[in-house]
């Protein structure tokens, strides 16, 4: 006779927990390892050299230290708010938003937020390729006769 034991292995138990919080988390280290440096290095990364030229070494080592304590107090309060409340995560801004400014108009404040950061990036990025972009189309004005 084949007996069914009364509770389930504790790795069902521990598969049931994962599928209770949200969804499946397969990341690896190296997975956000490279996710963090992609975001670190970018057009802030490329004008540090300029930056020190124009502050000297003393003030640009301590921007430097400013802007490393900025971001580490930051990521602190990112850790902090993403389980704020004990077995819910909030992984998404709009989460966070629903919890504290309600159902209805956390979805309002959170996303116009979101977007002006998104298009202010966007337009940024593209400002100083403005000249080289004058050259693309007027090629591709050239090619299309």
């Amino acid at each position: 006779m084949v007996s069914i034991p009364s509770q389930p292995s504790k790795e069902i138990q521990s598969e049931q927990k994962g599928a209770d919080i949200g969804p499946a988390r397969h990341a690896k280290w190296w997975y956000s390892t490279f996710h963090t440096v992609t975001a670190m290095i970018g057009a802030g990364v490329l004008s540090l050299p300029y930056a020190m030229a124009y502050l000297g070494w003393g003030p640009g080592i301590l921007m430097l230290l400013l802007s490393w304590c900025l971001t580490l107090n930051t990521m602190w309060q990112m850790i902090q708010l993403h389980e704020c409340i004990p077995g819910t995560r909030f992984d998404r801004y709009i989460d966070l938003g629903r919890h504290a400014f309600g159902p209805k108009l956390g979805p309002w404040i959170v996303l116009p937020q979101q977007l002006i950061v998104q298009v202010g990036c966007d337009v940024v990025y593209m400002l100083p390729n403005f000249n080289s972009v004058a050259g693309v189309s007027l090629a591709a004005a050239v090619m299309s006769l």
